[in-house]
């Protein structure tokens, strides 16, 4: 029979001890430090739904959610497909993580359709309603919940006079399987005459056929204004070289496309909507439920100036104008 020293017994004690007060405080710590799963989609890459993707895993990141450590984070892109939309939203849902993001309106539809349990925070939808994700602005009661890029569209036409102040017909290329440029096309049926102009059409149902669409409107419209179709924005520089070869005056409604040809946007920085979007996914990883938080959209708007892009397409700008911008690109 052995006998323990009173030292052996005391270091024994001890040990039991802090193993007791390290198993309470594991058992006491946030839910923060538990490990969490987002899973992102986007319908296609561009530089506004990548900016929104960046400012959600930042945003989560600064809210002590870091991919890598205690964060699972999967981005897939539908490569523009609504099909491969709904293949990525199955692969999520039999994943099964704590939120799936879903950037722009066909990748939004096809998650929504798909699960009625995982928490949806979608991004960058124009119409939330008009897009069956949500009834109405109020919180849902659902699995549903997001923030929206939609911008007043009086404000667009009014950019539009300030800078083509003579137009009278305005072109439009979209994709008319996609909700959110519907809206836009029959909100602007209605705002258009009531300020001296209307709409000229162009249909473009996939990103290869934006050229195409653009070229149909040439001798047709005195300027082309875009908003965020996906198929659009993702193949930008094919309209860009339409406007330019045309000399006709190309009008954005996101601030992106400023950079890539168009002469000016008012629109969101979709970076900081991409922000916003994450502190509502963090707020659902620390607890609460997506039916209890209202749709939302952002208030901070961006005028951005492109003076090359005005000389390239035979536009000359207002000195006033020019001096109302928040950014002007030389």
């Amino acid at each position: 029979m052995t006998t323990q020293s009173p030292k052996n017994t005391a270091a024994q004690g001890w040990r039991k001890h802090a193993l007791a007060l390290l198993l309470a405080a594991a058992a006491a710590a946030p839910a923060l430090a538990a490990d969490k799963s987002v899973a992102v989609t986007a319908i296609v890459e561009h530089p506004a739904l990548d900016a929104i993707r960046d400012g959600v895993q930042e945003t989560l990141k600064a809210e002590g959610f870091e991919a890598g450590k205690n964060l699972k984070w999967e981005y897939q892109s539908a490569q523009g497909n609504t099909g491969t939309a709904a293949q990525i939203a199955r692969k999520f849902i039999g994943d099964k993580p704590d939120v799936i993001v879903a950037i722009a309106t066909p990748s939004a539809q096809a998650v929504v359709a798909a699960t009625k349990s995982i928490p949806v925070v979608y991004s960058g939808v124009t119409d939330p309603v008009a897009a069956q994700l949500v009834k109405d602005w109020k919180p849902s009661g659902t699995n549903v919940t997001g923030v929206s890029d939609m911008l007043a569209l009086d404000k667009q036409v009014e950019l539009i006079k300030k800078v083509v102040p003579n137009a009278k017909r305005v072109g439009m290329v979209y994709n008319p399987g996609e909700a959110n440029s519907t809206v836009v096309v029959n909100q602007f049926k209605t705002l258009l005459p009531a300020a001296g102009m209307t709409l000229v059409e162009a249909s473009a149902p996939r990103s290869v056929d934006v050229g195409a669409a653009a070229r149909s409107l040439v001798g047709k419209v005195d300027v082309i204004y875009t908003n965020t179709d996906n198929n659009v924005v993702s193949a930008y520089e094919a309209l860009v070289k339409v406007a330019n070869d045309a000399r006709i005056p190309l009008i954005a409604s996101d601030t992106d496309s400023v950079k890539r040809g168009a002469i000016a946007a008012l629109g969101v920085n979709y970076l900081d909507l991409g922000r916003q979007t994450g502190k509502v996914v963090a707020r659902i990883l620390k607890g609460e439920q997506p039916g209890a938080i209202p749709s939302s959209s952002s208030d901070k708007l961006e005028l951005v100036v492109n003076a090359a892009a005005a000389k390239k397409q035979g536009v000359t700008l207002a000195p006033e104008f020019l001096s109302s911008a928040t950014t002007v690109l030389q």
